[in-house]
């Protein structure tokens, strides 16, 4: 069955002076919408699989609502997943443990299986360490014994990876690449940031902060109603460039800015694949493309990049949109220095993250003067794209006193939540302005 085409439109201002040889695009990518509104096919339903990965923990008895929170929570999640679409529930401690079908196969969803689910979930008591290598491990073995194409976790912890090494971690990571996505949620604050984003990143999902566990059951509900919303697997960013031709960087900057530099597989002479996951119906995102081309005389042109979207399907890979970077060289200053607002734009909402998290790990080193420049600089980054969002949750870090030109002081007491949602949150971008 063939899948719907994409569009693929790409801003540059392809005009480069004499001897210039970098060229940038912001490639926009949209899913078609469906048919009925945007709901998937039921055909569909039989290719997703889900699995709600819940931290079980001791430390979850601290208070008593954070693990009936996430009882609940969980229930909320398994409501909202469709008739016919697989899933299961995993408790994690030092181990993993599955605790809906207690056979570690995947259930089939339907009315019974949800009700079934809710109740074993019911039963779930705090205990043990944490050992988050495992219960990736777990979700992964799961995963893999079910045929589904779309497959999706939610994994929440409230503590550090304490019973299991960095590494031993890393390699489950590496493992469920490819495999599955998962969001990632920390309830509470005694959780570590950069451990979750690790893995939101590597399995191309989410990472944010639930600070106070009342919140789980609404977000859990909002996580797996987009799940739900998700129609084509397993999609690459295509990207070819002629001979002598060089890619500088793959970035995701828009919904959030994640570099996919790394991850790049080759495809064929002189190209590669970008992995972008799933995507649901209309949905849109931004690239950002740097290419390092030979710089050919006055007058002259060539195509810099071919971008193309391609999923994998049963009879081999499919192109479902293609658009084309273009080089021209032109001794016109007017053209060759003008800079095309989409890509100054969101290489301002790259630095933005940047600096924000620089300025996070200077304030907590102690290095007020370094943490003062960084997030001052994030202040007026901010200002400028307007990512309002983003400058509410620096004004609960820092007191603002010019915003265009960056003048903060740091506050003397930070909420330990406001300043880990700001390290969450730091790499969710706006658009460009119209």
């Amino acid at each position: 069955m063939s899948q719907p085409d994409f569009t693929v439109e790409i801003s540059q201002n392809e005009y480069l002076p004499e001897g210039g040889d970098d060229i940038n695009a912001i490639v926009t990518v949209t899913s078609p919408t469906s048919e009925d509104g945007g709901r998937p096919a039921a055909a569909a339903d039989s290719g997703s699989a889900e699995i709600v990965i819940i931290d079980c923990s001791g430390s979850m008895r601290s208070p008593q609502t954070k693990i009936a929170e996430a009882r609940a929570a969980t229930a909320a999640a398994v409501d909202v997943i469709r008739d016919g679409v697989a899933f299961a529930v995993i408790a994690g401690t030092d181990q993993a443990q599955p605790v809906f079908p207690h056979d570690g196969s995947l259930a089939v969803a339907d009315a019974q299986t949800r009700q079934s689910a809710k109740q074993a979930v019911a039963g779930l008591l705090p205990r043990g360490g944490t050992a988050i290598g495992q219960w990736l491990r777990l979700a992964h073995s799961m995963f893999t014994r079910h045929p589904a194409s779309l497959r999706h976790a939610i994994l929440l912890t409230d503590g550090r990876n304490e019973h299991e090494t960095p590494e031993q971690l890393a390699e489950a990571i590496s493992l469920c690449e490819g495999v599955f996505s998962c969001d990632c949620r920390g309830v509470g604050t005694d959780w570590e940031v950069a451990e979750l984003r690790r893995i939101s990143s590597a399995l191309l999902g989410t990472v944010d902060i639930v600070p106070d566990p009342a919140g789980l059951a609404a977000d859990f509900a909002a996580m797996m109603e987009t799940a739900m919303g998700k129609q084509v697997a397993d999609v690459s960013l295509r990207v070819w460039t002629p001979q002598h031709a060089t890619i500088r960087f793959v970035k995701q900057v828009a919904p959030v800015v994640e570099d996919l530099t790394d991850r790049r597989a080759p495809s064929g002479p002189q190209a590669g694949d970008y992995p972008t996951g799933a995507w649901g119906s209309g949905e849109s995102r931004d690239y950002h493309l740097r290419v390092r081309v030979v710089p050919a005389a006055i007058g002259q042109e060539m195509l810099a990049a071919r971008v193309s979207l391609v999923a994998t399907t049963p009879s081999g890979p499919e192109v479902l949109g293609q658009a084309n970077v273009l080089a021209r060289w032109t001794d016109d200053e007017a053209l060759s220095t003008k800079i095309n607002a989409n890509v100054a734009h969101y290489t301002g909402q790259a630095e933005l993250a940047q600096v924000i998290q620089e300025g996070l790990e200077a304030r907590k080193a102690g290095d007020e003067d370094l943490a003062t420049a960084k997030l001052g600089r994030a202040v007026a980054l901010a200002e400028q794209s307007g990512n309002d969002d983003t400058a509410k949750l620096l004004a609960k870090v820092v007191d603002v006193v010019d915003a265009a030109t960056g003048t903060v002081r740091l506050k003397k007491k930070v909420d330990d939540a406001d300043e880990m949602a700001l390290d969450t949150r730091s790499t969710k971008t706006v658009r460009t302005r119209k």
